[in-house]
């Protein structure tokens, strides 16, 4: 089946939001009088969801349920308005998303951020490119991997999932792919290792967000499965 449509994880892959991620929760943290915690360590409280990124944060004697609740709405409110201090989109992704287009190829966004402040952030920093879906978390929607919510893409493009490859920085973007039944790209250049990875099921790792151009040039010639 021919290669269609390219789905995007957003933090980590097509915009660089660590630091803002944890400013605002090491603000939040600093408020409470808790720890604070290093840059390095949000790499790995980050990619399930708000809720999840503030309970990791939190010292594991405070993550009860009120606490994490009252901390998320902090954090919401704050990262909300200061967002965009440091997060910029990485280099060589405007080079990327033009040879797409070029293509012809369909783009759309799948983020655990929450679809509000996923959508402000793409209308702020990718306006350039006109995205066929961008979608965040949403209240009755599961949060990746679960797959639902890039099913429901698949069916607005009204394609088939073997018809897409998911490109993203983590364990859980490359079990989204694989659940959803794409073909699962990796990036390096984001917040988690090769061997998460290649773990969670990567079929490809990409150095550089360019790479996926010669990628999508393999697959349209029927070598998309080998590992670069």
């Amino acid at each position: 089946m021919s290669l269609k449509a390219i789905l995007f994880d957003l933090d980590g892959t097509l915009l660089n939001t660590l630091e803002d991620l944890a400013d605002a929760m090491n603000r939040i943290l600093r408020q409470r009088g808790f720890p604070t915690h290093s840059l390095d360590a949000y790499r790995y409280f980050v990619g399930n969801g708000s809720w999840m990124l503030v309970k990791r944060a939190l010292p594991e004697s405070r993550r009860g349920q009120e606490e994490v609740d009252y901390c998320l709405e902090a954090f919401l409110n704050d990262y909300g308005e200061k967002w965009m201090i440091k997060t910029r989109p990485y280099e060589g992704v405007p080079a990327m998303l033009d040879g797409l287009v070029e293509r012809g190829l369909k783009i759309a966004i799948l983020s655990n951020k929450k679809d509000e402040i996923t959508k402000k952030s793409v209308s702020r920093l990718l306006s350039s490119w006109t995205f066929d879906a961008v979608m965040g978390q949403c209240d009755g929607v599961p949060v990746k991997p679960d797959p639902t919510a890039a099913l429901q893409i698949v069916a607005q493009f009204q394609m088939s999932p073997a018809e897409f490859i998911y490109v993203g920085d983590s364990a859980v973007d490359m079990k989204t792919a694989v659940t959803a039944g794409m073909f699962s790209v990796g990036a390096l250049w984001g917040f988690r290792t090769a061997e998460e990875l290649l773990a969670g099921g990567a079929k490809v790792l990409i150095n550089k967000p360019t790479d996926l151009l010669d990628v999508v040039l393999n697959m349209e010639h029927g070598e998309g499965s080998r590992c670069r």
